[in-house]
């Protein structure tokens, strides 16, 4: 028979121990969320520096809008609300997190958003995606980048050459597809580094990778910072890039009204984004650290992104021919995009406008001038107009953008390749686009951003 001590000690560890799993059921996200205590804390996975994320993470956490949401269903369901974002650099630790029960909602590209998928199945902790951040019909958030004073013309010169990309992410894919284009078998005519964006940076800085595919910012900063310079245009594929919001599938089933928070707060971040585009692009440097002038080349009014939260039928049949990109490479079976995705949620928030967005189709880019010292931009007609007004004020200047004349990708006129034909001066993202341009129009010569700028004027 136990004694009156050790039954004492019995019901003291007993209590300890509910103490510490109620602490740790009202305390960390994903398993937490789904009790039904007083206090509950959602935790969102998001990537500060990806930033056609910044919808549903960096530029959301900024304005504060999922907390101001919380706290008002908070006061109908007489919960207290507390979220907890946590900061990556890429989708793989936010699934990770996911499927381990710790991470809530999570914003990832399209790669990622399909392993997400295929994890969250095999280990029967379903995800499902839910809305769009940012996202580019032809594919340019991915960009394949050279150093500066590199001799490669064209993908094809990465013949032998060593390149660094993260492998499962949207900017490998960009990298595979652009080679089996390019007649080249990106496993075998390739040495491919498994690195991080900052490490293959600073791989690219230090020789040892001939190029470096990646994703939205890292070309565009890369380019701005002067480290790099263009090589392929993600454009040129002309298939769609995006990046989405995933929960996971119980956390929407038992906390419905977080998850419409959620896309609510969203939403308005968009709105923000785009009403605003020159504030939002500077809240988010300040955030994490990025030139502002990078973050508008991106996330700017006719930016390289386009941001709504609508799940367009486009993404969703990119997606689809994304899959077999990724079983090729063994990092996924086959994965059910239409289980997958579940668009009921962001329907169920905005009402009956969704349909229309659904149709709307997004601006050209269009050429535009950041001058010092001021809280807008200028539009231009064309990239003509924009060289003879920098022409005239190169003093004031912030930054300068003109899209391609061929994919319509924006980058900086500074930086990009210019040709002339005629009186007509055409700028291109890569030196391989100005080349082909230039043999299909007989007297055509690449010239200078200098020269261009003397002419325009």
């Amino acid at each position: 028979m136990n004694s009156p001590a050790r039954k004492k000690r019995t019901t003291t560890a007993a209590l300890l121990t509910a103490a510490l799993l109620g602490t740790l059921v009202t305390g960390c996200g994903g398993d937490a969320s789904a009790g039904d205590a007083t206090h509950v804390t959602v935790t969102v996975g998001y990537q500060s520096k990806t930033i056609n994320t910044v919808t549903a993470g960096t530029l959301l956490r900024s304005l504060g809008y999922f907390e101001r949401e919380l706290k008002a269903q908070g006061k109908r369901d007489g919960i207290t609300y507390k979220v907890e974002w946590q900061d990556y650099a890429t989708g793989a630790p936010i699934t990770a997190q996911m499927t381990a029960g710790k991470i809530d909602i999570g914003s990832m590209g399209d790669f990622p958003l399909l392993i997400n998928a295929a994890r969250g199945k095999q280990l029967n902790r379903p995800t499902r995606l839910v809305s769009v951040t940012g996202y580019n019909l032809r594919g340019a958030l991915n960009t394949v980048v050279t150093a500066p004073q590199s001799k490669l013309g064209s993908l094809k010169d990465l013949k032998g050459r060593t390149v660094s990309t993260s492998v499962g992410s949207a900017a490998d894919g960009t990298l595979v597809r652009a080679l089996q284009e390019a007649g080249l078998d990106p496993n075998e005519d390739i040495r491919k580094l498994n690195q991080q964006p900052s490490v293959g940076a600073s791989a690219l800085q230090a020789g040892s990778a001939d190029a470096l595919s990646q994703f939205v910012a890292w070309p565009g900063l890369l380019a701005f910072q002067g480290r790099a310079k263009a090589l392929y245009d993600g454009a040129e594929l002309n298939l769609p890039t995006f990046h989405g919001v995933t929960v996971r599938q119980d956390f929407a089933e038992q906390r419905p009204k977080v998850l419409d928070a959620f896309l609510a707060a969203q939403i308005d971040a968009t709105r923000y984004l785009n009403d605003h585009p020159v504030q939002a692009a500077e809240k988010v440097a300040e955030a994490t650290g990025l030139p502002p002038e990078v973050v508008y080349l991106y996330n700017g009014s006719g930016g390289i992104a386009t941001f709504d939260p609508a799940v367009r039928p486009e993404l969703v049949a990119a997606l689809k021919k994304d899959v077999p990109v990724l079983r090729s490479a063994k990092l996924v079976g086959d994965v059910d995009v239409d289980s997958f995705v579940d668009d009921s949620a962001i329907k169920r928030v905005y009402g009956g406008g969704y349909a229309e967005h659904l149709a709307t189709t997004p601006d050209p880019s269009h050429s535009e001038v950041w001058l010092k010292g001021e809280d807008r931009t200028r539009a231009f007609d064309s990239p003509s107009a924009l060289l003879k007004f920098v022409a005239g004020h190169e003093d004031q200047v912030r930054a300068a953008y003109v899209p391609d004349t061929t994919t319509g990708t924006r980058w900086y006129a500074d930086k990009a390749v210019w040709v002339r034909y005629g009186k007509e001066l055409s700028p291109f993202v890569t030196a391989s686009a100005a080349r082909a341009y230039a043999q299909a129009h007989p007297g055509a010569r690449t010239v200078s951003y200098s020269a261009a700028l003397e002419q325009a004027s």
